[in-house]
């Protein structure tokens, strides 16, 4: 069983919106997950909706699995019929069109093979598109195999790194990237921004770019949540972050002229920014900051002073930990992780960010990467405290 919680919400009658939904989960070699994943979203708090399942040329039992769920299946509050897609392999982005167009919903969920979605996900999410200008709501995504040394910190990397910024951002209604595993779309959004497209490796970085150069909102929620499995390796880490880098600084690319010309949209401009300074500037930064500091130490006879250094700057992390993971009702056992996690873990991950951007700007050629999955966690909701 994988730590869960679930704060308990009482949603009002304004909030309790209920149009029609269809949940598009594109897979690809998801035998091991595929089956828990689908059985999360039976158990959604919420009546309305059905499962488009997209098979994108699998070759292990994927299609066999998929074919035993097909049809009318009991939901937690009423029926709900899963539909399965079968298709040559031709990436995510056009599995999940491929959904869409089947798709006659107002709204689409779009997710990942392997994620797992809490109940009230779904009702919490569809509540903002009563607002016209809201396009699409980005989803809270945790990570569902913990318990190891590198996935606990990537748990609390996504508490701290990823869901911090996406409530700073969606404050303005700016939030920079729909994440893949959760994210719920006003149809007609989609039709404007043209879909998914395929000629990047980061398909969430670069619909969430073109539904915001259309003059759409995008909205946080942290009770739309979505656990994933996250790399359990060094190697997988690596090739995770290395094509996330790659595919944000295509993304930004494809966008470029609009970097000089606030005049059309400035939130768009404002994100696609952002976006440059997160993928280029920043790691750099990161990496000559640390080695300046620790050569003019050692130079210059100051090394006993880098511990103290190292402690201020693990003391601020330890701070930002305890209110994220407070804000969130997570495991505050994560907190002892942010130790570690800014001098090492994220410094790791910007070296890696710095070697992924100089390859894509010298053109050196890469390919989709697959996750090695694991057998599947089963998420237990519990009353948060």
């Amino acid at each position: 069983m994988a730590y869960l919680y679930v704060n308990e919400y009482t949603f009002s009658e304004e909030e309790d919106m209920n149009p029609f939904v269809s949940i598009i989960v594109p897979v690809y070699n998801e035998e091991k997950v595929i089956r828990d994943s689908i059985n999360s979203l039976l158990n959604l708090n919420y009546s309305n909706y059905e499962i488009i399942i997209v098979n994108d040329g699998s070759t292990d039992n994927t299609k066999s699995i998929c074919e035993s769920l097909v049809g009318i299946r009991k939901g937690k509050f009423s029926d709900v019929r899963i539909t399965l897609i079968n298709k040559e392999n031709a990436g995510k982005a056009t599995a999940l069109n491929t959904g869409i167009a089947l798709s006659k919903a107002e709204f689409v969920l779009c997710m990942d093979g392997d994620s797992q979605l809490l109940p009230d996900t779904l009702k919490a999410a569809v509540r903002h598109f009563s607002d016209e200008r809201i396009g699409a709501v980005a989803g809270n995504v945790k990570v569902l195999n913990r318990k190891r040394f590198l996935t606990d910190l990537q748990a609390l990397e996504y508490i701290e790194g990823l869901n911090m910024a996406r409530s700073a951002q969606s404050f303005l209604r700016l939030v920079n990237i729909i994440p893949g595993p959760i994210g719920v779309f006003r149809r007609r959004a989609l039709e404007e921004a043209g879909f998914y497209s395929k000629d990047t490796f980061a398909e969430d970085a670069d619909v969430t770019l073109k539904l915001l150069s259309k003059g759409w909102k995008i909205y946080y929620e942290p009770l739309a949540v979505s656990f994933t499995q996250a790399p359990a390796t060094l190697q997988q880490l690596l090739k995770q972050r290395y094509r996330w880098t790659r595919g944000i600084l295509q993304s930004v690319r494809k966008h470029k002229r609009f970097l000089f010309n606030p005049a059309l949209n400035f939130g768009y401009t404002f994100v696609l920014w952002t976006m440059f300074y997160e993928a280029l500037v920043w790691p750099v930064m990161n990496i000559a900051a640390n080695a300046f500091f620790i050569t003019a130490a050692l130079a210059f006879g100051f090394s006993n002073l880098l511990f103290f250094w190292w402690a201020g700057l693990a003391l601020l992390d330890m701070i930002t930990a305890l209110y994220c993971i407070a804000v969130e009702k997570e495991e505050f056992r994560l907190i002892w992780y942010a130790v570690l996690y800014r001098m090492v873990f994220i410094l790791i991950i910007d070296i890696c960010k710095t070697m992924s951007t100089i390859e894509e700007f010298l053109g050196i050629r890469m390919t989709w990467g697959k996750l090695e999955r694991q057998t599947n966690s089963v998420i237990t909701p519990v009353s948060g405290s």
